[in-house]
């Protein structure tokens, strides 16, 4: 086993720092010393479901970037020395259907997952990215594109192509009208993905104090969903909205501002939800969701991101300021991703 340091759950749901073990390099794996990992509302809540009832170990961590150090004799498109990303799937069937059209997020026996996953080799507990070392099959590492800063895309690879594959998908472009319901990790990286796609975009947030940030991403305009007259101005407004709110909330409001043929996309909140078939039926409104994304969708996410010069808006810490980052990130403190700079596991 190839020993390296990182952020390890205990019982309560705090990191602590501790040795780790990772495999020895199969034929087709990648070795990455991890350098940046960014800290997602997934990290918190794997985290707080682990204190109350701890299982199996726990290292958080699914959005990093770093360089390869070693690879296996099977591995072609590496070599060390180069820059590289992973996101939040490492591994999937690469059989059934989905698998076969580039859609490994949607494997139909479940994607193994960055941490928290079962190695569908070993069946150990996949352990996370908040660690020196990740040892990862070579078709999910991804060749981080030149002029992209890495602790600035390290986002990228789970909040960025979480809101790429919806406006990829649905064919957002120039001249599209886009509307981005909540301005977080995932919502100003969406609202700079459709403007860098030629759409006119509007945020949508519960007050007006965020006017500013809306407009220094790209948006046009900011509309104040608390305040029904500015609501029902921009009703049937849009033919794509983005809702990234991760608490459960009612769509209605949201819906009414979709065109005719228009789609709610969300993104936040994945729990249950309650729809009056009416706000669909009147303009044949659909809702829509998607998770991550296939190895395809990643890499010309990268691409596109490079030619445009995008990368997540974050604060970087060194990695032992992890607790006081999700203790932050629990009461929203955060503008608008937390990265965790994984060098100090070196002293």
């Amino acid at each position: 086993m190839r020993s390296t340091t990182g952020w390890r759950a205990d019982a309560a749901g705090t990191l602590r720092r501790a040795a780790l073990s990772r495999r020895e390099l199969r034929a087709d794996d990648v070795a990455v010393r991890v350098d940046y990992c960014g800290v997602c509302h997934s990290d918190l809540h794997a985290l707080r479901s682990h204190a109350s009832g701890p299982g199996r170990a726990l290292v958080p961590g699914h959005e990093f970037t770093g360089v390869v150090t070693a690879v296996g004799p099977e591995v072609t498109a590496f070599a060390p020395g180069d820059p590289v990303a992973a996101g939040n799937i490492v591994d999937s069937c690469g059989e059934c259907a989905m698998c076969r059209a580039g859609q490994e997020n949607f494997c139909r026996s479940f994607p193994t997952l960055t941490y928290g996953g079962a190695d569908r080799v070993d069946g150990t507990t996949t352990l996370g990215g908040w660690s020196r070392e990740y040892v990862v099959r070579d078709r999910f590492a991804y060749r981080l594109p030149d002029g992209l800063d890495p602790a600035a895309a390290a986002p990228l690879l789970c909040a960025g192509v979480t809101v790429w594959e919806p406006l990829a998908a649905l064919g957002v472009g120039t001249g599209s009208r886009v509307a981005v319901v909540g301005l977080g990790g995932l919502g100003h990286l969406a609202v700079k993905l459709a403007v860098a796609l030629g759409a006119r975009v509007a945020v949508v947030s519960r007050s007006a104090d965020k006017a500013r940030d809306a407009r220094s991403l790209g948006a046009d305009t900011l509309i104040v969903s608390t305040d029904p007259e500015d609501m029902a101005a921009h009703r049937d407004g849009f033919d794509t909205v983005v809702d990234t709110v991760s608490a459960p909330h009612d769509l209605a409001p949201y819906l009414s501002l979709v065109a005719m043929d228009g789609t709610l996309v969300e993104l936040g909140h994945l729990g249950p939800v309650t729809v009056d078939m009416m706000d669909l039926l009147i303009g044949r409104k659909k809702i829509a969701s998607a998770g991550s994304g296939g190895r395809p969708a990643t890499a010309a996410m990268l691409d596109f991101c490079a030619e445009h010069g995008i990368t997540a808006d974050i604060e970087l810490l060194p990695s032992a300021e992890v607790n006081t980052a999700l203790e932050r990130l629990g009461r929203g403190d955060v503008r608008y991703r937390f990265v965790l700079d994984l060098a100090d596991l070196d002293a």
